[in-house]
């Protein structure tokens, strides 16, 4: 499982012609020695020449643009100490040694092998069962903060590649056999030797998601590009999902952590966006007017209770002109109450009181065939006059949604001149959608963002991921990356550079970026929530092939520490899984060494426009390593 090893597999500049990175004219290996040497040359050049072009080879990059005093720099590692407090073995072939002085980070116990530090059922506990308060987010503190690696079980595989990912997965990778019981019926998952399949089952749609999707496509068009990003409520395995992407339309998917065991942690291994969330008593970690297409299936959210929280929150979430889409009860009770163990009068009551609630938010009932109903948010509010006067939100940020408590309220549209008007203005059709200046960048309600500097930037990640893939190979191989993570994504640009490759990119607008541009994301018809990099995603481990990291470190500098930053992104990070990090030359050096206490097999090299500038590129992959063979127990944490 660590792969060839002449070029290893998970060498982070691998080339289609063999060699390793140090014969790549971008690379630096940095160590004492060459440090020296290259210090004492570029001193002696400066003094004579005085300041200008020293040096066309990249090699040089660091000492460039360093005062010329000696760095202590230790040398990159391949492989993974087996020292551990816990007892855990690493896989034989990941086997090495870090220097004296680097911190070395041990593995953590094989219990925390599937650890959601901001989702811990025993956390979760201490806090309120109503309204599922207790399974949103609650973040351990300073004190209770792991500071080793998290394990990959026993015999872990990299994941099949994309498509064929989305109807198998490794039962070594994700080891519950739960759901292959509990939803048998249904069909959602099934256990084959040593693979999981997914045929692609439901409990609304017996026929296969491929075959609801279809059903939907009938009623509203999701073929001519109107309808990109849709989220789905409650998304088991995220078959709905996974079989909307083959129509170009991006859904975020979210669930509870253990409702079923596992079942975000399964769509993201078969190579589906998902996040562990539930609607609670906070808003949903988007943007207002973010999504086409809302989709609940049997979801078990109670759309009818708290005043229609829930639903408010989704008509925030929702943009104007997009659809709601309902499955499961109430819909169709006359058919389904006997199997659902409900009275007709209960199933009866909550449909009307959905149906009133949809009627205050405006919504329009669209179509309700068979087991399916779809309302439909107006495109903006100009006709909403008795909404406006006794239901309305007062005026604040709307798109502010971390930790921000729910409203019963109806989020205002932007207002409009006639009711033929879009509220928010009118998107582009996918794919033009994708390059197509943001109304929100248009309208001028970005700060410091003008539709000039938006197309400068397009421009400039299509240059910085062309540089990315020119320096290492693996970038360029269709299918060895899926599931992308940009953490501080600003525009989108990263994302957008990446359409073409059959991959898609979580975009993360940190919670404590200078200016919110989450909401141009989507309006790019791409996807995104929001997070704060001093605490946890919400993700399991090991879910992110290639995570991209620009000024993280500068942004965090004075807010938390720079190793649980690290230590977060080899959570989540898959074994043999890939990293770039954009940062200033000595920022850079610092997360150097954290890397190699983390045995990740690293490089640093030039900025896209040369060694003079003083922000450098680390390239890094994850090595392969997992718990030893006797633990064969399920974790629980």
């Amino acid at each position: 499982m660590a792969g060839p090893k002449t070029p290893p597999y998970y060498s982070p500049t691998y080339k289609k012609n063999g060699a390793n990175y140090p014969s790549s004219p971008h690379s630096i290996r940095i160590n004492v020695y060459t440090l020296a040497i290259a210090f004492t040359v570029l001193c002696s050049i400066a003094y004579l020449i005085g300041r200008g072009s020293i040096s066309t080879s990249p090699v040089s990059n660091v000492t460039t643009s360093v005062p010329c005093i000696p760095l202590k720099i230790t040398s990159s590692t391949t492989g993974v100490s087996k020292n551990s407090s816990s007892g855990t073995q690493v896989d034989e072939e990941g086997e090495g040694a870090v220097s004296d002085d680097v911190k070395v980070y041990p593995s953590c116990d094989f219990k925390y092998s599937e650890y959601t530090p901001c989702e811990d059922p025993q956390r979760s506990l201490k806090f309120k069962r109503d309204r599922l308060i207790y399974r949103e987010r609650h973040c351990p503190d300073k004190t209770q903060l792991l500071k080793c690696r998290v394990p990959a079980p026993y015999g872990y595989k990299k994941p099949f590649k994309w498509p064929k990912s989305r109807d198998l997965a490794w039962y070594a990778n994700v080891p519950h056999k739960e759901l292959t019981v509990e939803k048998a019926v249904q069909n959602w998952i099934r256990k084959e030797g040593d693979k999981f399949r997914f045929p692609g089952g439901g409990t609304m749609f017996p026929n296969g998601a491929d075959a609801y999707v279809d059903d939907i496509d009938k009623l509203i068009n999701l073929k001519d590009g109107s309808i990109r990003t849709a989220i789905d409520t409650g998304c088991g395995v995220a078959s709905w999902g996974a079989y909307l992407l083959s129509r170009d339309i991006l859904a975020m998917s979210f669930a509870p952590r253990d409702t079923h065991e596992a079942q975000v942690q399964f769509a993201l291994e078969r190579g589906v966006p998902a996040l562990i969330g539930v609607l609670a008593s906070k808003r949903l970690p988007y943007p207002s007017r973010a999504f086409d297409m809302a989709h609940c299936s049997r979801c078990l959210i109670p759309w009818d209770l708290y005043d229609g929280a829930y639903l408010m929150e989704v008509d925030r979430v929702l943009r104007p002109g997009g659809y709601w889409i309902l499955s499961g009860p109430p819909i169709r009770w006359r058919k389904y109450f006997k199997g659902w163990e409900r009275t007709r009068d209960d199933l009866n009551g909550e449909q009307t009181r959905i149906e009133e609630v949809a009627k205050k938010l405006c919504w329009k009932k669209f179509v309700e065939k068979d087991d399916i109903a779809i309302w439909q948010k107006p495109y903006n509010h100009f006709q909403c006059k008795e909404q406006k006067k006794k239901l309305m939100c007062p005026v604040q940020d709307y798109d502010k949604a971390w930790y921000t408590e729910l409203e019963t309220c109806i989020t205002p549209l932007p207002e409009v001149s006639s009711d033929e008007d879009v509220a928010g203005g009118q998107l582009e059709k996918w794919p033009k959608r994708l390059n197509a200046i943001p109304p929100r960048i248009s309208s001028g309600t970005v700060k410091g963002v003008t539709a000039g500097s938006f197309e400068n930037d397009s421009q400039l990640w299509q240059k910085r991921v062309s540089y990315y893939k020119s320096v290492d190979d693996k970038l360029n191989q269709p299918g060895r990356y899926r599931n992308l993570l940009d953490m501080n994504a600003n525009l989108g640009g990263f994302a957008a550079s990446w359409v073409d490759d059959p991959v898609w990119v979580m975009n993360i607008v940190p919670a404590e970026a200078e200016v919110n541009t989450l909401g141009v994301i989507y309006e790019r018809g791409l996807i995104g929530t929001y997070q704060s990099w001093c605490e946890a995603m919400s993700t399991y481990p090991r879910t992110y092939d290639l995570l991209h990291a620009d000024s993280i470190f500068t942004m965090y500098k004075e807010r938390c520490d720079m190793e649980d930053i690290l230590l977060e992104m080899d959570r989540i990070l898959r074994p043999e899984g890939s990293i770039i990090i954009r940062e200033d030359v000595d920022i850079l050096v610092e997360v150097k060494r954290i890397v190699d206490g983390l045995n990740w097999e690293s490089l640093i090299v030039d900025h896209e426009d040369g060694p003079m500038e003083r922000e450098k590129l680390l390239f890094a992959v994850k090595t392969y390593w997992t718990a030893p063979a006797n633990t064969t127990t399920s974790p629980r944490i």
